[in-house]
């Protein structure tokens, strides 16, 4: 269900940027279950270049079960930018939430109004995909903005509106950083580096998505994944402690 974005950002990616692979820890580039009603294929790419320092999606195929495409892209730690954070969700042909955002890395009103007031005529433009849910597992002013693009919504749609849009945030965020001036101070340089690693283990402590990995892949593979590609900078919680 996801290809036609995946083909598009990769287009983008490579005509934009002098990408170089970035590895993926063995095991977890391409995984398949024959867990669940239909069997599920996991499979992961990764790519850096000067700009950014980690750019990584996956895409989950369960048939008519389940597709998902999950994407994170790092900007360079000589950038303030927010990461660009992407979440398709499918489930059969009626349950469909999309996710999508420039996550912010601080929150003050100068950084608000520099990276992310800017998305406010986009959400403006894709209203019914602006539908002001509420989160279960993430505090909505850390590391979301107020212009998301957060929705249940239709395969239809999904096909059109939310691949419109897809683009559209894509657009929005090279031109941002093609405008954006690198950091040359070291504790300018420290900051972001410090925001990234945050955001990793915020993100690792509370990814719901890991539940679905654990029923598809198993436990341990789950948390390998979840710890060793998608957040690799985040520290496994200790044992017993629990996942909020």
């Amino acid at each position: 269900m996801y290809t036609t974005f995946i083909q598009h950002l990769e287009r983008s990616l490579f005509q934009r940027f002098n990408l170089q692979s970035r590895s993926i820890p063995t095991g977890l580039e391409y995984k398949v279950s024959d867990r669940g009603r239909n069997p599920a294929t996991i499979r992961s790419w990764c790519y850096q270049c000067q700009e950014l320092r980690k750019i990584r999606y996956t895409s989950i195929d369960a048939g008519v079960s389940a597709q998902i495409l999950n994407s994170v892209i790092y900007p360079s730690h000589h950038y303030d930018l927010p990461l660009l954070g992407i979440d398709f969700l499918s489930f059969g042909q009626v349950k469909n939430l999309i996710v999508m955002d420039f996550q912010p890395l601080f929150q003050d009103e100068a950084y608000l109004a520099k990276y992310i007031y800017p998305l406010k005529a986009l959400q403006n433009k894709y209203p019914e995909l602006a539908q002001d849910l509420e989160m279960k597992f993430y505090d909505a002013n850390q590391y979301f903005s107020k212009y998301l693009l957060f929705a249940k919504t239709d395969a239809e749609t999904v096909k059109t509106r939310v691949l419109a849009a897809f683009k559209d945030y894509l657009n929005l965020y090279w031109q941002m950083l093609d405008s954006a001036k690198p950091l040359t101070d070291p504790e300018d340089i420290q900051r972001i580096v410090k925001a990234q690693k945050d955001y990793d283990q915020y993100s690792a402590e509370r990814d719901p998505a890991s539940g679905l990995f654990s029923s598809y892949f198993g436990h341990e593979w789950s948390e390998r994944f979840l710890y060793e590609f998608l957040f690799e900078d985040a520290v496994p919680l200790a044992a017993g402690s629990v996942k909020k």
